[in-house]
């Protein structure tokens, strides 16, 4: 079957759940192994935590939603309806509740965002940062982060969905893009101390999808949705350091854990 079959959905559901539980296992067991004390709770120094859980859910999000201004247009000028009409839709309980009901849309915005933040940012990062320092560990988690989607290659090839250089190639691009978003909810992660902003920002990235550039460039208002894409990316880059400073979020508890172990990172941590 098809991995969007809603059997096929359910059983990775149930498989992923028991991994994404155990995972919180390893760390636990990395502790005791390693002898290192984090200074903090378990469950804090995987971002489970109230002190600066509002800035935390709101900025790191709003920061996503400026990087997509262009997609965010592009979506607003091909929709049919107007902006009443959507916030209607949008805020209808009749909605949510079809999309509660909806196997995929359960996946994408909801379990695979909490799973894979919880397990590659989560639960990784803090085994990795003592070993590596906060820099390297911002981008060497999302190398196993990018692996972990290879299994789309062996689904295309059993369903021959395209040519096996299409495939292959499709992987690598995949590959790069998740390992760039990776980088990014890793930051997030560090910066605020809190899971909950990624897993926002892994679900909003998962409903808008990889930006249309090709057909925004075609598209009739060709211009002011370019000029879009270029103030969202030139804002994100402007607003990247303020919106994610650690003063907003309190104390940093991978930033704790580097001083137990002896270590610094003052460019992540300040």
């Amino acid at each position: 079957l098809r991995r969007d079959h809603p059997a096929v959905i359910k059983r990775r559901f149930t498989s992923v759940l028991v991994v994404s539980s155990l995972s919180p296992l390893c760390v636990l067991l990395w502790r005791e192994l390693t002898g290192i004390q984090p200074g903090t709770s378990l469950l804090t120094l995987m971002g489970f935590r109230l002190e600066g859980i509002f800035p935390a859910a709101l900025l790191p999000l709003l920061l996503t939603m400026i990087l997509f201004l262009g997609p965010l247009m592009q979506l607003s000028m091909d929709c049919p309806r107007d902006l009443a009409d959507g916030l209607k839709v949008v805020l209808a309980p009749r909605s949510w509740a079809r999309c509660l009901m909806d196997m995929r849309w359960l996946r994408n915005q909801v379990i695979a965002p909490l799973t894979e933040e919880l397990v590659f940012r989560a639960c990784m990062l803090p085994m990795l940062a003592p070993c590596t320092g906060l820099g390297p560990a911002v981008f060497t988690c999302p190398l196993f982060f990018g692996v972990a989607h290879f299994h789309h290659i062996f689904e295309q090839l059993r369903f021959r969905q395209s040519s096996v250089g299409s495939i292959f190639l499709s992987a690598a691009f995949q590959f790069s893009y998740t390992a760039v978003f990776g980088a990014y909810t890793a930051f997030l992660f560090i910066r605020t101390g809190h899971l909950i902003g990624p897993v926002l920002c892994h679900s909003f990235c998962n409903y808008m999808g990889f930006p249309a550039v090709c057909a925004a460039l075609e598209h009739p208002q060709r211009r002011p949705l370019l000029a879009g894409y270029a103030l969202g990316v030139g804002l994100f880059l402007l607003l990247l350091q303020p919106l994610t400073d650690p003063k907003l979020y309190g104390s940093l508890p991978l930033c704790v854990l580097l001083e137990q172990a002896g270590d610094s990172e003052a460019p992540l941590c300040s």
